[in-house]
């Protein structure tokens, strides 16, 4: 009887807590207007000037292996975890273009990408409405790279040059006036050499009817969309990809020191990090399996080096693995299974962190940092507002902050716990001095930011988010 009655409030009060971190409402509000570039070409904005956090989930299989019924029980649970796009393509990796959706519709007739499938199509409608009516972007892939470039995947090839740009047409039309469209080009490939062409048709095809709405480009792993498109008119923002083979910081000084610092400026994030239950590199057998803990680091470490924004993603959920498929990749357990894994609840509070203070004027400010080493494995890194600092301590070193750089007399100290979402209140300290600060506990999965804010400010706790 003691067992059931610990086991019972145990559930209970794991529930409880579940319930006090749901997001309360949309994910967004779509009355604010269409997305743009933010003024320092940094961010993203709604029309009426808002900000726009972009919390993705990599849905990448959404149209093609959920039913309704499923579509709806994956959407609201994103929504419930403040997600605001769903990363998702219309012609899909695993066997897209011959495999039928599980409303047994094919996308093309006879693999035309001039002539589609409106049946298929008007699924892919319903469900770009149904995460409208939850708040949630779609990030919508017209197609999967591997039917403009196979290398490891199903195919087949179908574009060239003049059928991109006529698909392109098709559905920039067709979706033109949806609120809630940002168009990712490519997918999972290099845009360069005979790509190339291909891709820019693509997109010339879309933005040639479609003025109403954002376009990135998704590359392949190690990569980022600047390397072919920065330049490109129809690119308004980079994507980059540092993919499941790295655990440390090294990807980030890769690619996102690059893009932040190219000319002319666009924002950029990491569309693609390490996803949660994934092999590390492929080879779980000998270096296991990514986790919560791997999924934290990922998020504060792309945000406070530049990324306007994040991508999460859980290796079952992308290819929508349920009993009956062949698992890509060594995954393991159902997309179900994996809707409430540790990491996936724990972006929420990254959102809540960022949102709780003003952030479209946030930059790198790695400067602070005064340690002498840092492993690359629990590398420290800074952001910084007009009138706050922000550090990620992923592992509980010491960390030697140069308050003097902060720019105000004072400031107040919070620790904020990025598995819980909790802030504690450190005090107000002078800003003349150089200032060792310890987590409260450390090693790995122990991670925490140290928030200062302007004590002139009176900000609220850090994760303290007022809807408006």
């Amino acid at each position: 009887m003691k067992v059931l009655l610990t086991i019972f409030f145990l559930c209970f009060f794991q529930t409880l807590f579940a319930q006090e971190v749901k997001w309360q409402g949309p994910a967004i509000d779509f009355s604010r207007g269409k997305l743009k570039v933010s003024e320092n070409q940094r961010f993203l904005v709604f029309e009426d000037g808002t900000p726009f956090f972009y919390l993705a989930d990599t849905g990448w299989e959404l149209f093609h292996r959920l039913t309704k019924s499923e579509t709806e029980k994956y959407l609201e649970n994103r929504r419930e975890k403040g997600f605001t796009v769903i990363q998702a393509v219309i012609l899909a990796e695993l066997d897209g273009l011959n495999t039928p959706n599980m409303e047994g519709e094919k996308p093309l007739i006879n693999n035309d990408p001039t002539k589609i499938n409106e049946k298929y199509f008007q699924h892919v409608d319903w469900v770009i409405k149904k995460a409208e009516e939850k708040g949630i972007f779609i990030g919508l892939l017209p197609t999967w790279g591997d039917k403009v470039d196979k290398q490891w995947g199903v195919g087949p090839v179908i574009f060239n040059t003049e059928n991109a740009e006529k698909y392109g047409e098709i559905v920039g039309a067709r979706y033109k006036d949806f609120k809630n469209i940002i168009w990712i080009n490519g997918g999972d490939r290099q845009g360069g050499g005979n790509n190339l062409p291909v891709w820019n048709s693509l997109a010339r095809g879309i933005k040639k009817v479609d003025k109403n709405h954002l376009m990135t480009f998704h590359p392949m792993g190690g990569n980022s969309s600047s390397k072919w498109f920065h330049n490109e008119d129809w690119l308004d923002f980079n994507m980059m990809q540092t993919g499941h083979g790295e655990r440390s910081y090294a990807a980030y000084k890769k690619l996102m020191t690059p893009d932040y610092n190219l000319k002319p400026i666009k924002p950029t994030f990491d569309g693609e990090p390490r996803y949660e239950d994934h092999p590390h590199d492929w080879k779980p057998d000998i270096l296991g399996w990514f986790d919560d803990v791997d999924v934290r680091q990922a998020i504060y470490w792309n945000l406070f080096s530049g990324g306007f924004g994040h991508t999460y993603g859980c290796h079952a959920i992308w290819q929508m693995l349920a009993p009956g498929r062949e698992p890509v990749g060594f995954a393991r357990n159902s997309w179900e299974a994996g809707l409430d894994l540790p990491g996936a609840w724990d972006v929420i509070h990254a959102r809540k962190l960022i949102e709780s203070r003003p952030f479209n004027d946030r930059i790198p400010f790695q400067q602070i940092i005064k340690n002498e080493y840092v492993p690359e494995t629990d590398f420290i890194v800074a952001t910084r507002g007009k009138d706050y600092v922000m550090i990620y301590i992923p592992t509980g070193y010491g960390a030697s902050i140069d308050l003097n750089l902060c720019g105000w007399t004072k400031a107040k100290g919070w620790w904020y716990n990025c598995k819980s979402g909790e802030a504690t209140e450190i005090g107000e300290m002078e800003t003349n001095q150089v200032k060792t600060f310890t987590t409260k506990s450390g090693g790995r999965g122990n991670d925490w930011v140290l928030v200062l804010d302007n004590s002139e400010k009176g900000f609220a706790a850090p994760g303290t988010v007022v809807h408006k």
